[in-house]
């Protein structure tokens, strides 16, 4: 297999000299394309360019060749059909949850090489890797100001084997750093420090500068694109090829352009702009491609606002969302407190190379224009499952009660003229809940100030704050039922709304900081009060969560909470101040105040120009410079953790945390070709929209479920299970978690949620995990059957691992999301495709018939069309066709070598075989 090497070759003639306050520096000009005829540079959307500049600066005549670089440069909007190029990111960015496994396949990797009698260090990061710890907090403590200290102590106790690991990764592997916890979001910790927009390095004696590009183990890596730097989530599995000096090979994708107008009226925010973005983009359809948004609106928009619309590309299904480098770039660059010289270096590098965008810019071409005017943009939340179904403000009321049915299976009950009963309309002395201690359906048990995507803005978080000065001032609190928290993206937001004096007046609604990591978002709510808990069990209640992220999937909140509502973080504070999301809160009270008078939301609501005065007061360079001076020190049970040494990783048998996993046992140097696929049975039909939580759940693992039972017999209590998330490092768990979300249906048990199938021929039902591992013993492979936009959500590689570890030989599906099929290919697991018009409801699949695969072992190509035979238990059959998804040749022999991890153990070896010899 390739693999990643520095281009000596310049055949283009594209090597030239830039100036710059640091010195000369070598730089590869696209105009050289220009003035020899191949191509107007100038029609290109602008993240074609940047990936045309990776191409042309590594010409190698193999990854890379002349023919590569002109079909690229000569790139048509409406190509019938692309050609594969082959990637070289400038470096790879993880977080702890997909980053602990990656970690933990290195080191098996190493344990294999060892095995196989190569050198263990040939296994080492060849692209530069960053890793920051924030996936792993959980909202244990909230409402306090020992919040914090006693939630990051819980974290620290039960990762401590986890981030050992880390420290044993930190110190092995060469170009690998880590961000101790409690520092930050990983995608805030990018924009905001870890970014260059532009790098200056040295290499083979002279100075460089190309464009900052990245991959990273997280789907919202996108977030970056704000800043005109080239990246996106892929899966671990992926990253980790990457970081072994792979290219990351792609089909060169259609760029669909966004043109924004107008501005954003009074009252509407950046979050309500990017659950409008995602609704609209959902609906033209964008999976696999390049999202690039220009227009006189991006004049309007601040780099914070921008990152919000960047980090929620994997929601509208875009490979990303890119905003081109301009002066609010390095207006940006210049108030986190980057050096001046290089924001004069970014400057220069970009207008030099055609990079820059400005008002008179001309538009480039798009595949595609969609046109969204910011002006009409309304205050909106979206749930109550998918971040693409907005919800005006005004209609949240109706739209979870139309929702209940699908929840409840009955209505909701009517206080006799025709609406529900609710708190909100009755003044309430003790702030709780109409003064009666009841919880109802609709009731907020969840108000979450959280997430990369609105805790990286400074507009919405100061406007949150503001609006609880005004709140508290009118004498409102919050709702007694109602779990708060406020997780910042970096401690700079801390900062600023300390010197605001702001802090305080959220503080006083309870809204304390929980930690600075992802959180609720990610499914790390922590357990509800247990007297909310308790009834909201006995009642059988559909209670809601509102909170400021990006992702509202079922199950991946909280179990118990099945309403799950995105917002801005004002609207947070505001939900927790009525209590309810079945309230009409634009024309309903939030409460009273101690007169008995009502205070409605637009009478504590702030101005945009209150909101930017205050921004403009609190934001200065010094706080970025303070807090990421020593960003990768960590406080000192950081440094006191121990660090296993030696170049081989330790395993520990008796851990229930970090397993050797068995991806590369038994692996030889030539691989074993691909068969046909016999005598499978169906392990799941599952229906639209399922997502890497309903596959691979991150959240709490229940002591019931085959993982809990796990754990249970190996003595480990359940109040120290900890979450699916944190346990990624041990194989054990994450396959006995796959398919095991609460809240997942499969069809061949109706009338049931979780992971539970029929053991067939017998029709016993029992849990997946347990039903693959019988099949297993009879030798029996196993596909999944599955609707539209499998996979969607998150990059998370045990979605696909787990997958294969069941016995998962194929997945049956009529579309897959972009990051999730890479995933399975990677693992060896071949995603096939219904041609239009045929699903599993079409064909009559049920779930019971007994599956061939025929035409794998005759030879692949990509995107070959195979035959499946399904036959019924009476005897019958049905036979239909369906499209291999394995989409380019690297795609096909990623498959012949069993995954890419494989291809590049065998080609590490290999190599090495001389030096052995």
């Amino acid at each position: 297999m390739p693999h990643a090497t520095t281009a000596v070759k310049d055949p283009f003639g594209a090597r030239g000299r830039l100036d710059s306050p640091q010195g000369p520096l070598t730089i590869h000009r696209l105009s050289v394309l220009e003035s020899r005829g191949v191509a107007s540079i100038g029609r290109l959307p602008f993240s074609i360019r940047v990936l045309l500049e990776n191409l042309l600066r590594h010409v190698d005549g193999r990854i890379v060749t002349e023919e590569d670089v002109v079909d690229l440069a000569r790139w048509q909007p409406t190509a019938s059909q692309r050609r594969e190029i082959g990637w070289m990111p400038s470096r790879v960015i993880l977080q702890d949850f997909t980053g602990v496994p990656a970690v933990v396949d290195l080191a098996a990797m190493r344990a294999a090489v060892a095995r196989m009698g190569g050198d263990p260090r040939r296994i080492n990061p060849l692209v530069p890797a960053d890793l920051v710890i924030d996936h792993s907090v959980q909202v244990d403590l909230f409402g306090t100001a020992y919040a914090f200290w006693v939630n990051v102590e819980k974290e620290y106790e039960r990762n401590r084997e986890r981030y050992a690991l880390l420290r044993w990764a930190q110190r092995a592997l060469d170009n690998f750093r880590v961000v101790p916890p409690g520092t930050g979001i990983v995608h805030q910790v990018n924009l905001e420090y870890l970014a260059t927009v532009v790098h200056r390095r040295q290499h083979a004696g002279e100075w460089e500068a190309y464009p900052d590009t990245l991959v990273g183990t997280d789907s919202h890596t996108t977030m970056v694109n704000a800043l005109g730097v080239l990246g996106w989530g892929v899966g671990g599995i992926e990253a980790e090829a990457v970081m072994l000096g792979q290219p990351y090979y792609m089909l060169i994708p259609d760029v669909i352009g966004v043109r924004l107008t107008g501005q954003l009226r009074e009252g509407a925010t950046a979050t309500d702009l990017v659950l409008t973005v995602t609704e609209l983009l959902r609906k033209k359809g964008v999976v696999d491609k390049f999202v690039e948004f220009f227009g006189p609106g991006l004049s309007h928009l601040s780099l914070p606002d921008r990152a919000t619309i960047a980090n929620m590309a994997p929601e509208y299904g875009a490979t990303m969302g890119f905003f081109p480098v301009d002066e609010e770039t390095l207006r940006y660059l210049r108030g986190t407190g980057r050096d001046p010289a290089h924001v004069e270096l970014v400057e220069r590098y970009c207008k030099e190379q055609g990079l820059w965008r400005a008002d008179d810019t001309p538009a480039p071409e798009y595949t595609d224009v969609v046109e969204l005017d910011m002006a009409r943009v309304e205050p909106s939340l979206a749930g109550p499952r998918r971040p693409q179904d907005r919800v005006l403000l005004s209609e949240v009321r109706s739209a979870f009660r139309q929702a209940m049915a699908s929840f409840y299976k009955k209505p909701l009950p009517d206080d006799g003229d025709g609406t529900h009963e609710h708190p909100a309309r009755e003044p309430s002395r003790n702030g709780h809940a109409g003064g009666n201690g009841h919880l109802r359906h609709g009731d907020v048990v969840i108000a979450a100030i959280t997430s990369c995507t609105n805790t990286s803005n400074p507009s919405v978080m100061v406007g949150a704050a503001l609006l609880a000065k005004k709140a508290v001032e009118r004498g409102l609190t919050v709702k007694p039922h109602v779990k708060t928290s406020m997780a910042p993206g970096s401690k700079v937001v801390t900062r600023y709304l300390e010197q605001t004096g702001l802090l305080p007046y959220l503080e006083a609604l309870r809204f304390h900081v929980v930690g600075y990591g992802c959180t609720t978002c990610i499914g790390n709510s922590g357990a509800l009060p247990a007297p909310v808990a308790a009834r909201v069990k006995e009642d059988d209640l559909v209670v809601a969560a509102v909170l400021s992220g990006n992702r509202n999937f079922e199950g991946r909140v909280n179990p118990l909470v099945r309403a799950n509502y995105l917002a801005s973080p004002m609207l947070v504070v505001a939900y927790a101040l009525a209590g309810s999301v079945d309230v009409d809160i634009t024309r309903e009270p939030l409460g009273y105040d101690p007169n008995g008078q009502p205070v409605y939301l637009r009478d504590i609501w702030p101005s945009q120009q209150e909101i930017a005065e205050t921004v403009a007061r609190a934001l200065e360079p010094g706080l970025f410079r303070e807090e990421y001076a020593r960003v990768f020190d960590g406080d000192e049970r950081w440094r006191s953790l121990p660090v296993p040494e030696g170049d081989l990783y330790r395993w520990d048998p008796s851990s229930t945390y970090i397993q050797e996993p068995p991806f590369f046992e038994g692996v030889s140097l030539e691989p074993q070709p691909p068969a046909d696929i016999r005598g499978a049975r169906v392990l799941a039909v599952l229906g639209d929209s399922i997502t890497t939580d309903h596959i691979s759940p991150a959240g709490a693992i229940p002591k019931e479920s085959p993982a809990g039972r796990y754990l249970l017999e190996r003595g480990v209590p359940e109040h120290e299970f900890n979450t699916y998330g944190s346990r990624r490092g041990n194989h054990e768990v994450m396959m006995r978690g796959t398919f095991a979300n609460i809240r997942l249906r499969n069809l061949m048990v109706p009338g049931t949620e979780g992971g539970w199938t029929l053991l067939l021929p017998e029709g016993e039902r029992m849990p997946i995990y347990d039903a693959a591992m019988r099949y297993r013993e009879r030798g029996v492979p196993l596909v999944v059957i599955a609707g539209k936009e499998y996979g969607t959500g998150s990059s998370r590689d045990w979605a696909a691992k787990g997958t294969y570890l069941l016995g998962v030989r194929a997945v049956i599906a009529e579309s897959f999301e972009r990051i999730h099929r890479s995933n399975l290919v990677g693992m060896g697991v071949l995603p096939l495709q219904f041609k239009p018009g045929d699903s599993a409801q079409s064909l009559g699949l049920t779930g019971h018939e007994v599956i061939d695969v025929v035409g794998i072992e005759s030879g692949l190509e990509p995107r070959q069309e195979l035959e499946v035979v399904a036959r019924r238990p009476d005897g019958s059959e049905v036979r239909f066709t369906v499209v291999a998804r394995l989409d380019t040749p690297v795609d096909v022999e990623y498959y012949r070598q069993g995954g890419i991890l494989q291809a590049v153990l065998r080609r590490i070896v290999a190599e090495s075989a001389p030096a052995r010899s």
